[in-house]
């Protein structure tokens, strides 16, 4: 059950009409479970941007959104410190079994009713979903992985897009993610981020991914480089990258298209 007190709460949609929907039947149901709706946004972007500004208890989410999708979001979400609850709210009933595998608090079909949403509201709190298992939801929903990335800065949740990412580089636990401007430290997986965007990078060496648009050549290690058989150079940013003697010949191809 929610804690004593009204719950604060986020409403995502794309649709305004839906929205104005979700913020009527909170009102209706304020007698039986108090809430504050403190925010509206059109999309999981904009959704973020509130809740940099204000946390809140739960997120009423649609699913199929443009710029960032309910699902993507709610992988960022499960990184914030404390991780509001989310309810999916969706016209859409194809991933309803894999919300409820993931331990979503509730999947709602659209027209949302009044009582299905009270119901679902006093299922709070509930455990929140993995972001790798929400991020493989999310690829089958939209046919790719996520637009962006998240990690923590100083007390913040940065955005990262894919787009701008040159390469992953695993270090122990954390990986780095570089962009021409600057490093990212992600708490992601190597292996994950291979399968989630495979079509966009393709792995180097055991400890690097490259995107394949910034590739821009390649040269030969030293004989006497235990580091590398060959190395990788890139647009945009001097650094090398370091390839193994495996993955040698089908990244080259790349380049030369054979």
């Amino acid at each position: 059950m929610p804690a004593p007190g009204p719950l604060n709460v986020l409403i995502v949609d794309d649709e305004p009409l839906a929205r104005d929907r979700l913020r009527v039947l909170l009102g209706d149901l304020a007698v039986q479970l108090p809430s504050v709706v403190v925010g509206e946004a059109a999309n999981g972007l904009a959704a973020l941007e509130v809740l940099g500004r204000q946390p809140v208890d739960v997120v009423l989410a649609d699913i199929r959104m443009p710029g960032m999708d309910g699902i993507e979001l709610a992988s960022h979400l499960g990184r914030l410190e404390k991780p509001p609850a989310v309810i999916f709210t969706t016209a859409y009933d194809n991933y309803a079994v894999q919300a409820f595998d993931l331990n979503a608090v509730d999947y709602l079909l659209k027209p949302v009713r009044a009582q299905r949403l009270l119901a679902a509201l006093q299922k709070l709190p509930a455990p929140r979903p993995e972001s790798d298992a929400l991020a493989d939801i999310g690829q089958q929903l939209r046919g790719g992985g996520r637009s962006h990335l998240s990690c923590h800065e100083r007390g913040r949740l940065l955005l990262v897009p894919v787009a701008e990412v040159l390469y992953f580089r695993a270090d122990l636990k954390y990986v780095t993610a570089r962009s021409a401007e600057r490093e990212y430290l992600l708490d992601e997986s190597l292996t994950h981020l291979e399968s989630e965007f495979a079509e966009r990078f393709i792995r180097l060496h055991r400890a690097v991914l490259v995107a394949r648009a910034a590739l821009a050549g390649f040269e030969r290690a030293a004989g006497d480089d235990a580091d590398a058989y060959g190395w990788a150079l890139l647009r945009d940013v001097p650094e090398k990258l370091p390839v193994s003697r495996r993955q040698w010949v089908p990244a080259k191809a790349l380049l030369t298209g054979s």
